[in-house]
């Protein structure tokens, strides 16, 4: 277990969904749009700033930046380049500059970017995540290219040679096997004993959609979810942060007790864009729990404490965090 045991930390952070455009096409996915429907989008420079003060004005410290996993640029048409810009990286990139310029650390989780987008973006983000999700190859993803377990796992290694502060984890309940979610928690340990990377995985349980290919599919138990928990804390190694996202589940306290340390982000601003049916608790409902909260910047006091950040954001993580790293109180 972390040395903070029995202290649950989290982020108050704001969901910014860039696009819902994607390359894949995953079978539980309910955020996906079809390029040239009516419901595919690109967020505006003006949508995504006033997102950003509002998340600003509530107290925010993290700005998640997603969308679509590594939506092609021609893919977008005439309108990324109505904003400016060649590529959706390079407008991410100025995004995550807003962000910085209102007092929020980026975090971005963009898919399976080229390596020079990740090496780029990692100047203005305190932290990177994407999803490994599993090793397998499943059905789910037979019309994803790049839920290519080997695209996503050199991904996950090239921002350890970069030295990000990353974030990634396993979805349970998509079709794969328990060897194959002891196989992925593995090699998420492996590339961090290689390149100490790894700040947190998530284990997150499936919640099935009804208007998606997968939507009759049962999802994980309780008891099957405690189970993956407590083989994902004695998988991993002590220094990397077990997360239990708390609007997937009724039982977020079992959770936690099977080995969990982190709810990740709550926004007091923004739905979860991915499951908007699953509100976030609120603090005070958390704290009604029982929970002992603390809140911590999206770079872990770790990586803090070994300087892997931007000359961009350094002010910023200055000015937030206390001794230890996490968020001080003076500015809560």
């Amino acid at each position: 277990m972390s040395e903070n045991d029995g202290i649950i930390t989290f982020t108050r952070n704001v969901f910014i969904p860039v696009t819902n455009m994607c390359r894949n096409n995953c079978a539980y996915c309910g955020f996906r749009r079809d390029i040239g429907s009516g419901e595919a989008y690109i967020m505006t420079p003006e949508s995504v700033r006033e997102t950003l003060r509002k998340a600003a004005e509530a107290g925010c410290v993290e700005a998640l930046f997603t969308y679509g996993d590594a939506p092609d640029d021609e893919l977008f048409g005439d309108r990324i380049k109505e904003f400016g810009y060649g590529s959706l990286s390079k407008y991410v990139y100025d995004l995550c500059l807003d962000a910085i310029e209102l007092g929020l650390l980026p975090h971005t989780n963009g898919g399976v970017i080229p390596r020079d987008d990740l090496k780029m973006l990692g100047e203005v983000n305190s932290s990177m995540g994407l999803m490994l999700e599993t090793t397998a190859d499943l059905e789910a993803h037979a019309l994803s290219p790049l839920k290519d377990p080997a695209k996503r796992i050199g991904f996950i290694e090239d921002a350890g040679r970069f030295k990000i502060p990353f974030t990634t984890g396993i979805l349970v309940g998509i079709g794969e096997t328990w060897a194959d979610r002891k196989e992925a928690l593995e090699v998420i340990a492996g590339l961090h004993k290689k390149y100490d990377h790894i700040q947190e995985v998530i284990v997150q349980n499936f919640v099935p959609k009804s208007y998606t290919r997968m939507g009759k599919v049962e999802p994980p138990s309780v008891e099957e979810m405690i189970k993956v928990l407590k083989m994902a804390r004695d998988i991993l190694p002590e220094d990397i942060s077990l997360q239990a996202p708390p609007n997937l589940t009724s039982h977020l306290n079992e959770f936690l007790a099977a080995g969990a340390e982190d709810i990740g982000g709550i926004s007091p601003v923004t739905l979860d864009y991915i499951n908007p049916e699953c509100r976030w608790p609120t603090l005070d409902e958390l704290r009604s729990m029982g929970l002992n909260l603390r809140e911590r910047l999206p770079i872990y006091p770790k990586y803090i404490k070994k300087g892997w950040y931007g000359d961009r954001i350094k002010d910023l993580i200055k000015f937030y965090s206390d001794e230890e790293g996490y968020r001080a109180e003076r500015h809560i």
